[in-house]
């Protein structure tokens, strides 16, 4: 996949970054927990055709995230009423 558009593309739920999956052959968005495919090569970004993430990867990707590895959010606000 080409690293140009992979930086481009972003989760049309959430506008956040995607994880490329090499083997798998998808895009991942974790905060929505969803795998979009990529099908000869080409990313199809519909949610309808995206496959829903199950536990263990979801909780791979918070492991990544608390290990100081960004996800593409920026961080909520904290200690707002």
């Amino acid at each position: 996949m080409d690293k140009e558009l992979l930086a481009m593309l972003v989760c049309p739920l959430c506008n956040g970054k995607l994880k490329y999956d090499r083997d798998a052959q998808e895009l991942r968005c974790h905060y929505d927990g969803l795998a979009y495919p990529i099908q000869e090569g080409i990313p199809v970004m519909l949610p309808e055709e995206a496959r829903v993430m199950d536990v263990d990867e979801k909780l791979h990707s918070s492991s990544e995230r608390s290990s100081g590895r960004s996800s593409g959010r920026s961080p909520g606000r904290s200690g707002d009423a």
